[in-house]
């Protein structure tokens, strides 16, 4: 009579037993580790008193195959990406609106005459000697924020004038 019980009693005390217990967690539960993005020799040009907008430079370096998106700083109502390109034999600077490519582990340099950060709608000219807080937004890594130095390009006539 008692085995009777007791075998009765085992189907519930094996579910209460795995109820009780942790699921068990496969590789694809585990938080996957984020690509990061290195941002680097962050600058901008000093802007004229009553200019709209400025533009800054910086050094890329993704960890993964990403796109630079865009951005933000406290500096500006908004921050792009902009590409300077030439057609039919004129400068046209046109912002990304998809998004700049970032190759896994390759340098993407944001340089005069190239694709630069554009501050659109200055709170205040962009002063030499201060510091700019620019913080960059990507597709899929973390956005970086770092501090960019105004000041002037080392003595390279680019002829591109604010960009």
């Amino acid at each position: 009579m008692k085995r009777i019980a007791i075998l009765s009693a085992l189907p519930a005390l094996l579910l209460i037993n795995a109820c009780s217990q942790e699921p068990a967690r496969s590789t694809a539960d585990e938080a996957k580790p984020v690509a990061e993005v290195t941002v680097s020799n962050a600058w901008c040009r000093p802007s004229p008193n009553g200019a709209q907008a400025g533009a800054c430079y910086v050094t890329l370096i993704s960890e993964a195959n990403d796109k630079l998106m865009g951005g933000k700083t406290p500096r500006a109502s908004e921050l792009q990406v902009h590409e300077m390109k030439t057609e039919n034999g004129v400068m046209k600077m046109n912002q990304i609106m998809t998004g700049m490519d970032l190759k896994q582990g390759q340098a993407v340099m944001l340089a005069p005459g190239g694709a630069h950060l554009m501050l659109i709608g200055l709170t205040a000219p962009l002063v030499a000697g201060e510091t700019v807080p620019l913080t960059m937004e990507f597709a899929a890594a973390p956005a970086v924020t770092v501090e960019a130095t105004v000041g002037q390009r080392p003595s390279i006539n680019d002829g591109h004038g604010a960009h």
